[in-house]
């Protein structure tokens, strides 16, 4: 029996969409109770709260080999700078001070907390996706790995040029103490110092990923962001210089500089996104809006827009 007309259009237009064969598995739209979904996300929490709490107390065990990397940056430093003379046949020396019987035992648990999340980022960032995922159509679920995959080690490697920044940075605001002024330097603070260049430095590498994401979203296009490519460049430099906080100009280049390349290289995405874009909006020519959004097509920004002159009947 010969299929119709209209079945045979309908299947050309199935055939050039290349719908993967996973969007008609079932419970496609992954449903569930709303007790079902707590039962699901108190266990997703507590198997990411246990994890941290292993990886906490590995780090409480290995605590003084952790202390000895963050202290690294401020022993770096000539001692001319510290500003502690040394006698004959003295050794150099970088010390801290603690200002109550408490800080350090406070200390070792912000420290031991702090690493125990860092280095469990991929256990519970893992349970959170596994949360989320059911509910994501296939395309977005690409999207997903792409970014989640890409984060934690564009953090790491802020956090490297962080590390190696906050010598520059400690150097610079110690020799703008005055002479016969001898800075008391406690471990709160430095550890404040150091958590904050971490933080500063990681997120800030995370900027290309919100590039792409805008672009992804169909927010930002490659024509715009070749517009206002200056004043992107000038607004890293100037969230560069405000955001570290010494003010040292070495600080801000070895955050502003990575943070451009990064910019640009996310520029090459959008470029190439938008073109790949451009070549695939002949694909939902002649299609209805019931199987834009039955292949989940209308998360597409494309498929979208076709959506939406089809809906205007133009």
């Amino acid at each position: 029996m010969s299929a119709s007309p209209d079945d045979q259009a309908q299947g050309a237009g199935t055939r050039r969409l290349r719908v993967p064969r996973g969007i008609r598995a079932e419970n496609p739209e992954a449903r569930m109770p709303l007790v079902e979904h707590i039962r699901e996300l108190r266990s997703r929490v507590l198997k990411s709260l246990l994890a941290m709490l292993v990886g906490a107390i590995i780090a409480w065990i290995f605590y003084p080999h952790i202390w000895h990397f963050i202290r690294a940056p401020y022993c770096r430093l000539p001692q001319h700078v510290l500003d502690q003379p040394l006698g004959t046949g003295a050794k150099h020396t970088c010390t801290l001070y603690v200002t109550g019987l408490f800080d350090s035992l406070f200390m070792q648990f912000k420290i031991s907390i702090a690493v125990g999340i860092l280095a469990t980022s991929p256990v519970w960032m893992y349970q959170l996706w596994a949360f989320v995922a059911p509910g994501l159509h296939s395309r977005e679920r690409r999207w997903a790995y792409f970014f989640g995959g890409s984060a934690i080690p564009l953090f790491a490697i802020g956090g490297a040029f962080a590390y190696y920044a906050m010598s520059k940075g400690l150097r610079f605001l110690l020799e703008v103490v005055p002479s016969g002024v001898q800075p008391l330097i406690t471990i709160n603070t430095y550890l404040g110092y150091a958590l904050m260049m971490l933080l500063i430095f990681g997120l800030a590498f995370e900027l290309p990923l919100a590039v792409i994401l805008l672009n992804v979203a169909g927010v930002l296009t490659h024509k715009r962001f070749r517009k206002w490519r200056r004043v992107i460049i000038f607004g890293v430099f100037a969230f560069a210089a405000i955001a570290t906080p010494s003010p040292d100009p070495i600080s801000m280049l070895l955050l502003a500089v990575p943070c451009v390349v990064l910019v640009e290289a996310a520029e090459i995405f959008v470029w190439a996104n938008d073109r790949r874009r451009a070549r695939r909006g002949v694909v939902y020519a002649g299609l209805t809006p019931d199987e834009i959004t039955e292949y989940g097509l209308d998360t597409d920004p494309v498929a979208a827009s076709e959506l939406d002159d089809i809906e205007a009947g133009r």
